[in-house]
Protein backbone atom coordinates (compact mmCIF):
# COMPACT_ATOMS: atom_id res chain seq x y z
CA UNK A 1 0.00 0.00 0.00
CA UNK A 2 2.78 2.64 0.45
CA UNK A 3 4.15 2.13 -3.05
CA UNK A 4 0.57 2.30 -4.60
CA UNK A 5 0.15 5.55 -2.35
CA UNK A 6 3.14 6.94 -3.38
CA UNK A 7 1.81 6.34 -7.51
CA UNK A 8 -1.58 7.64 -6.10
CA UNK A 9 0.29 10.82 -5.98
CA UNK A 10 0.53 10.84 -9.88
CA UNK A 11 -1.99 8.87 -11.47
CA UNK A 12 -4.93 10.18 -9.20
CA UNK A 13 -5.05 13.36 -11.82
CA UNK A 14 -6.23 10.68 -14.63
CA UNK A 15 -10.26 10.37 -13.91
CA UNK A 16 -9.59 6.47 -14.80
CA UNK A 17 -7.43 6.37 -11.23
CA UNK A 18 -9.07 9.33 -9.44
CA UNK A 19 -11.78 7.15 -7.69
CA UNK A 20 -9.78 4.56 -6.29
CA UNK A 21 -6.83 6.83 -5.21
CA UNK A 22 -9.20 8.80 -3.64
CA UNK A 23 -10.60 5.93 -1.56
CA UNK A 24 -7.24 4.44 -0.90
CA UNK A 25 -6.12 7.74 1.28
CA UNK A 26 -7.44 6.30 4.32
CA UNK A 27 -5.55 3.02 4.01
CA UNK A 28 -1.91 4.09 5.00
CA UNK A 29 -2.22 1.77 8.18
CA UNK A 30 -5.40 -0.22 7.80
CA UNK A 31 -5.35 -3.79 8.80
CA UNK A 32 -4.58 -6.53 6.43
CA UNK A 33 -8.28 -7.40 5.84
CA UNK A 34 -9.09 -3.87 5.03
CA UNK A 35 -6.48 -3.25 2.43
CA UNK A 36 -7.48 -7.12 0.77
CA UNK A 37 -11.41 -5.66 0.95
CA UNK A 38 -10.08 -2.71 -0.43
CA UNK A 39 -8.50 -4.20 -3.90
CA UNK A 40 -11.02 -6.53 -4.34
CA UNK A 41 -14.16 -4.18 -3.79
CA UNK A 42 -12.54 -1.34 -5.91
CA UNK A 43 -10.37 -3.28 -8.82
CA UNK A 44 -11.14 -6.16 -11.44
CA UNK A 45 -8.00 -8.38 -11.54
CA UNK A 46 -7.00 -9.72 -15.66
CA UNK A 47 -4.52 -11.93 -16.38
CA UNK A 48 -1.60 -10.61 -18.51
CA UNK A 49 -0.58 -12.84 -21.53
CA UNK A 50 1.10 -12.19 -24.48
CA UNK A 51 0.35 -11.61 -28.29
CA UNK A 52 -0.21 -15.96 -28.88
CA UNK A 53 -1.82 -16.23 -25.21
CA UNK A 54 0.53 -17.33 -23.61
CA UNK A 55 0.32 -16.52 -19.61
CA UNK A 56 4.36 -17.70 -18.80
CA UNK A 57 6.69 -15.05 -18.32
CA UNK A 58 10.07 -14.04 -16.75
CA UNK A 59 10.87 -11.95 -13.23
CA UNK A 60 13.93 -11.00 -12.73
CA UNK A 61 15.29 -8.55 -10.19
CA UNK A 62 17.28 -5.19 -9.66
CA UNK A 63 18.90 -3.99 -6.81
CA UNK A 64 20.33 -0.32 -5.82
CA UNK A 65 24.42 -0.55 -5.94
CA UNK A 66 27.00 0.44 -3.94
CA UNK A 67 30.20 1.63 -5.56
CA UNK A 68 33.41 3.64 -4.45
CA UNK A 69 34.02 7.35 -5.64
CA UNK A 70 35.42 10.66 -5.50
CA UNK A 71 34.48 14.17 -7.13
CA UNK A 72 37.98 14.28 -8.45
CA UNK A 73 39.94 12.43 -10.96
CA UNK A 74 42.71 10.97 -9.09
CA UNK A 75 44.03 7.36 -9.06
CA UNK A 76 42.11 5.37 -8.21
CA UNK A 77 39.44 6.83 -9.24
CA UNK A 78 39.34 7.02 -12.59
CA UNK A 79 36.36 6.06 -14.50
CA UNK A 80 33.63 9.04 -14.79
CA UNK A 81 29.62 8.74 -14.44
CA UNK A 82 28.03 11.33 -17.10
CA UNK A 83 25.26 13.94 -16.76
CA UNK A 84 23.10 13.76 -19.81
CA UNK A 85 25.37 15.21 -22.67
CA UNK A 86 24.66 18.48 -23.84
CA UNK A 87 24.02 17.65 -27.57
CA UNK A 88 21.88 15.08 -27.20
CA UNK A 89 18.61 15.10 -28.68
CA UNK A 90 15.69 13.64 -27.58
CA UNK A 91 12.40 13.17 -29.77
CA UNK A 92 8.86 12.98 -28.58
CA UNK A 93 6.61 11.06 -31.09
CA UNK A 94 3.62 11.23 -29.60
CA UNK A 95 2.06 14.44 -30.37
CA UNK A 96 1.80 13.18 -34.42
CA UNK A 97 1.91 9.44 -33.46
CA UNK A 98 -0.06 9.02 -30.56
CA UNK A 99 -0.15 5.36 -31.04
CA UNK A 100 3.78 5.92 -30.68
CA UNK A 101 3.20 7.59 -26.94
CA UNK A 102 6.02 4.80 -25.39
CA UNK A 103 8.64 5.64 -27.92
CA UNK A 104 11.01 8.17 -28.09
CA UNK A 105 14.42 8.42 -30.01
CA UNK A 106 17.58 9.81 -29.15
CA UNK A 107 20.50 11.19 -31.48
CA UNK A 108 22.14 14.36 -32.09
CA UNK A 109 22.01 17.17 -34.57
CA UNK A 110 25.31 16.86 -37.67
CA UNK A 111 24.61 19.78 -40.08
CA UNK A 112 20.51 19.76 -40.44
CA UNK A 113 20.44 16.01 -40.21
CA UNK A 114 19.80 13.97 -36.45
CA UNK A 115 21.68 10.96 -36.13
CA UNK A 116 22.13 8.13 -33.66
CA UNK A 117 23.96 9.26 -30.31
CA UNK A 118 27.46 7.54 -29.67
CA UNK A 119 27.15 3.87 -28.57
CA UNK A 120 29.23 3.04 -25.27
CA UNK A 121 32.55 2.46 -27.71
CA UNK A 122 32.53 5.61 -29.04
CA UNK A 123 31.53 7.08 -25.38
CA UNK A 124 34.67 5.01 -23.87
CA UNK A 125 37.32 6.02 -26.49
CA UNK A 126 36.20 9.70 -25.87
CA UNK A 127 34.29 10.54 -29.28
CA UNK A 128 31.71 12.23 -27.37
CA UNK A 129 31.69 15.80 -26.26
CA UNK A 130 31.35 14.71 -22.51
CA UNK A 131 33.75 17.68 -21.36
CA UNK A 132 32.45 18.88 -17.93
CA UNK A 133 29.74 16.56 -17.72
CA UNK A 134 31.38 14.57 -15.59
CA UNK A 135 29.16 14.04 -12.28
CA UNK A 136 31.63 11.71 -10.19
CA UNK A 137 34.61 9.56 -10.80
CA UNK A 138 34.97 5.43 -9.37
CA UNK A 139 37.29 3.06 -8.99
CA UNK A 140 36.03 0.40 -10.86
CA UNK A 141 34.99 -0.04 -14.85
CA UNK A 142 32.95 -3.50 -14.04
CA UNK A 143 31.06 -1.90 -11.37
CA UNK A 144 30.22 1.45 -13.27
CA UNK A 145 28.84 -0.94 -15.92
CA UNK A 146 26.40 -2.94 -13.56
CA UNK A 147 25.33 0.45 -12.32
CA UNK A 148 24.12 1.39 -16.35
CA UNK A 149 22.49 -1.83 -15.73
CA UNK A 150 20.65 -1.55 -12.58
CA UNK A 151 20.00 2.35 -13.74
CA UNK A 152 20.50 3.66 -10.26
CA UNK A 153 22.67 3.79 -7.23
CA UNK A 154 24.89 5.06 -4.48
CA UNK A 155 28.53 6.21 -4.73
CA UNK A 156 30.37 6.27 -1.14
CA UNK A 157 32.83 8.89 -1.78
CA UNK A 158 36.31 9.78 0.04
CA UNK A 159 35.32 12.36 2.01
CA UNK A 160 32.57 9.74 3.88
CA UNK A 161 29.61 11.75 1.73
CA UNK A 162 27.10 9.07 0.12
CA UNK A 163 25.55 10.63 -3.54
CA UNK A 164 22.51 9.04 -4.84
CA UNK A 165 22.67 8.39 -8.40
CA UNK A 166 19.37 8.21 -10.36
CA UNK A 167 19.11 7.27 -14.13
CA UNK A 168 18.41 10.63 -16.14
CA UNK A 169 18.81 9.42 -19.62
CA UNK A 170 20.18 7.36 -22.42
CA UNK A 171 21.97 7.46 -25.21
CA UNK A 172 19.17 5.61 -27.61
CA UNK A 173 21.01 2.65 -28.36
CA UNK A 174 18.89 -0.62 -27.73
CA UNK A 175 20.03 -2.61 -24.78
CA UNK A 176 22.40 -6.29 -25.15
CA UNK A 177 22.60 -8.54 -22.50
CA UNK A 178 26.07 -9.40 -22.32
CA UNK A 179 25.88 -12.88 -21.08
CA UNK A 180 23.84 -14.11 -24.24
CA UNK A 181 27.30 -12.89 -25.59
CA UNK A 182 29.19 -15.15 -23.43
CA UNK A 183 26.82 -18.01 -23.26
CA UNK A 184 27.16 -18.03 -27.80
CA UNK A 185 30.89 -17.33 -27.62
CA UNK A 186 31.05 -20.69 -25.21
CA UNK A 187 32.59 -18.28 -22.32
CA UNK A 188 29.82 -18.95 -19.99
CA UNK A 189 27.04 -22.28 -19.57
CA UNK A 190 24.96 -20.51 -17.06
CA UNK A 191 24.23 -16.90 -16.75
CA UNK A 192 23.55 -14.70 -13.60
CA UNK A 193 25.33 -11.33 -12.57
CA UNK A 194 27.83 -13.24 -10.21
CA UNK A 195 29.24 -15.52 -13.31
CA UNK A 196 28.99 -12.43 -15.18
CA UNK A 197 31.15 -10.47 -12.52
CA UNK A 198 33.53 -13.48 -12.82
CA UNK A 199 34.33 -13.85 -16.29
CA UNK A 200 34.89 -9.95 -16.67
CA UNK A 201 37.15 -10.00 -13.63
CA UNK A 202 39.17 -12.79 -14.74
CA UNK A 203 39.48 -11.77 -18.33
CA UNK A 204 40.58 -7.91 -17.98
CA UNK A 205 42.13 -7.93 -21.35
CA UNK A 206 38.86 -8.75 -23.11
CA UNK A 207 36.38 -7.44 -20.17
CA UNK A 208 36.02 -3.63 -21.76
CA UNK A 209 35.38 -5.06 -25.60
CA UNK A 210 32.67 -7.55 -24.32
CA UNK A 211 31.19 -4.38 -22.36
CA UNK A 212 31.34 -2.73 -25.22
CA UNK A 213 29.30 -5.37 -26.97
CA UNK A 214 25.63 -3.58 -25.01
CA UNK A 215 25.45 -0.42 -26.63
CA UNK A 216 23.23 1.37 -24.63
CA UNK A 217 24.61 3.92 -22.08
CA UNK A 218 23.36 5.57 -19.20
CA UNK A 219 23.82 9.01 -18.09
CA UNK A 220 22.95 9.82 -14.39
CA UNK A 221 21.76 12.98 -11.96
CA UNK A 222 22.89 13.53 -8.65
CA UNK A 223 19.89 13.39 -5.75
CA UNK A 224 19.86 13.73 -2.41
CA UNK A 225 20.92 10.11 0.13
CA UNK A 226 17.52 8.99 1.59
CA UNK A 227 16.05 6.37 3.36
CA UNK A 228 13.55 6.04 0.79
CA UNK A 229 14.14 3.68 -2.52
CA UNK A 230 15.53 5.50 -5.91
CA UNK A 231 12.48 6.89 -7.90
CA UNK A 232 11.70 5.00 -10.85
CA UNK A 233 10.46 6.04 -14.21
CA UNK A 234 7.59 6.55 -13.11
CA UNK A 235 8.86 9.74 -10.77
CA UNK A 236 8.31 8.59 -7.05
CA UNK A 237 10.83 6.09 -5.09
CA UNK A 238 11.01 2.82 -5.13
CA UNK A 239 9.31 0.30 -2.35
CA UNK A 240 11.57 -2.93 -1.52
CA UNK A 241 10.10 -6.10 -2.79
CA UNK A 242 6.74 -4.43 -4.12
CA UNK A 243 7.79 -2.36 -6.90
CA UNK A 244 8.52 -3.61 -10.21
CA UNK A 245 9.64 -2.43 -13.77
CA UNK A 246 7.10 -3.36 -16.88
CA UNK A 247 6.73 -2.73 -20.33
CA UNK A 248 4.66 0.51 -20.33
CA UNK A 249 2.97 -0.75 -23.72
CA UNK A 250 1.25 -3.66 -21.74
CA UNK A 251 1.02 -2.34 -18.02
CA UNK A 252 0.01 0.84 -16.99
CA UNK A 253 2.72 2.50 -14.76
CA UNK A 254 1.03 3.18 -11.40
CA UNK A 255 -0.98 -0.20 -11.40
CA UNK A 256 -1.25 -2.91 -8.97
CA UNK A 257 -0.15 -6.32 -10.64
CA UNK A 258 0.04 -9.55 -8.71
CA UNK A 259 2.81 -11.87 -9.55
CA UNK A 260 3.40 -15.77 -8.88
CA UNK A 261 6.65 -16.39 -9.02
CA UNK A 262 9.44 -18.08 -6.27
CA UNK A 263 12.49 -17.20 -5.11
CA UNK A 264 15.77 -18.37 -6.86
CA UNK A 265 17.54 -19.69 -3.64
CA UNK A 266 15.29 -22.41 -1.89
CA UNK A 267 12.11 -22.13 -4.19
CA UNK A 268 9.97 -20.14 -1.55
CA UNK A 269 6.65 -19.19 -3.37
CA UNK A 270 6.94 -15.47 -4.61
CA UNK A 271 3.10 -14.60 -4.48
CA UNK A 272 2.42 -10.61 -3.84
CA UNK A 273 0.99 -7.51 -4.78
CA UNK A 274 3.35 -4.91 -6.42
CA UNK A 275 3.36 -2.10 -8.22
CA UNK A 276 4.49 -1.02 -12.16
CA UNK A 277 6.63 1.78 -11.06
CA UNK A 278 10.00 1.56 -13.34
CA UNK A 279 10.77 0.95 -16.66
CA UNK A 280 13.94 -1.21 -18.20
CA UNK A 281 15.65 -1.39 -21.29
CA UNK A 282 15.70 -5.01 -20.89
CA UNK A 283 11.90 -4.94 -19.84
CA UNK A 284 10.56 -5.93 -23.03
CA UNK A 285 6.91 -8.03 -23.52
CA UNK A 286 3.37 -8.32 -21.81
CA UNK A 287 4.77 -10.96 -19.18
CA UNK A 288 7.94 -9.73 -17.49
CA UNK A 289 8.68 -7.74 -15.13
CA UNK A 290 11.31 -7.11 -12.70
CA UNK A 291 11.84 -6.90 -9.03
CA UNK A 292 13.26 -3.99 -6.74
CA UNK A 293 14.88 -5.80 -4.27
CA UNK A 294 16.66 -2.59 -2.23
CA UNK A 295 20.26 -1.56 -1.77
CA UNK A 296 23.24 -3.47 -0.80
CA UNK A 297 24.59 -7.06 -1.47
CA UNK A 298 22.28 -8.79 -0.09
CA UNK A 299 19.42 -7.23 -2.51
CA UNK A 300 22.25 -7.42 -5.27
CA UNK A 301 22.93 -11.43 -4.81
CA UNK A 302 19.21 -12.16 -4.70
CA UNK A 303 19.01 -10.08 -7.51
CA UNK A 304 22.08 -11.42 -9.66
CA UNK A 305 20.25 -15.17 -9.65
CA UNK A 306 16.56 -14.14 -10.14
CA UNK A 307 15.25 -15.52 -13.78
CA UNK A 308 12.11 -16.84 -12.44
CA UNK A 309 8.80 -18.16 -13.96
CA UNK A 310 6.15 -15.51 -14.04
CA UNK A 311 2.25 -15.40 -14.00
CA UNK A 312 0.95 -12.10 -13.70
CA UNK A 313 -2.15 -10.12 -13.29
CA UNK A 314 -2.63 -6.54 -13.44
CA UNK A 315 -5.69 -5.28 -11.57
CA UNK A 316 -7.36 -1.85 -12.91
CA UNK A 317 -10.45 -0.36 -11.49
CA UNK A 318 -13.50 -1.30 -12.16
CA UNK A 319 -14.53 1.75 -13.54
CA UNK A 320 -11.65 1.28 -16.17
CA UNK A 321 -12.34 2.50 -19.69
CA UNK A 322 -9.92 2.28 -22.62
Amino acid sequence: MTAFLRSCTLIAKDPRWSQVCEQSAALASASPASLRAYFETWFTPFKITDGTGNAQGLLTGYYEPLLRGSREKKPPYTYPVYAVPRDLVRIELSALYPELSHHRLRGRVVGNKIVPYHARGDIEAGQASLAGRELLWVDDAIALFFLHIQGSGKVALESGETVRLAYADQNGHPYRAIGKTLVERGELQEVSLQSIRAWLQRNPQNAAQVMQTNPSYVFFEEQPDTADGPKGTQGVALTEGHSIAVDPRSIPLGAPVYIESNWPQGGEPLNRLAVAQDTGGAIRGAVRADLFLGTGTGAEETSGRMRQPLRAWVLLPKSWKN
